[in-house]
């Protein structure tokens, strides 16, 4: 659907004060969102955050559900994460989101989050849709 990626941090807040997230639809049920992680996404140990892999999948996977949604604003319910392997600065992190089932009221997904063609997080997740004003 969408050969290139998009900003989608453009008010002010927390994603675009840490750099960001491009987006892109692929079909009406799948999505890919990515970022380059940057020294502030760093932990102590000098590998990205989970606090930040956490907000860059709801980010990512929230505005999947918003746009599976129609465009409605939808919030998370809950955000199930496992984190499987680890990035560093300067890797370019990708969200590929898979949008299991949708209601009248809410939205099923599964994410995963790559780097270097490995996964290191994958998520589950239920969206509220949020009534259009």
């Amino acid at each position: 659907m969408s050969k290139n990626f998009e900003q989608i941090s453009l008010k002010p807040g927390f994603m675009k004060h840490n750099g960001g997230v491009l987006f892109r639809n692929i079909s009406e049920t799948e999505y890919e969102f990515k970022s380059t992680i940057n020294e502030n996404h760093l932990n102590a140990s000098n590998i990205t955050h989970g606090g930040y892999l956490s907000a860059l999948i709801d980010a990512g996977a929230g505005t999947a559900a918003h746009r599976c949604a129609d465009n409605s604003p939808c919030v998370t319910i809950s955000l199930d994460l496992k984190f499987i392997s680890a990035s560093k600065i300067g890797d370019e992190i990708i969200g590929n989101v898979k949008i299991l089932k949708k209601t009248k009221t809410l939205v099923f997904l599964f994410c995963e989050l790559k780097c270097n063609n490995k996964i290191i997080t994958s998520a589950s997740g239920v969206w509220k849709i949020l009534v259009k004003r």
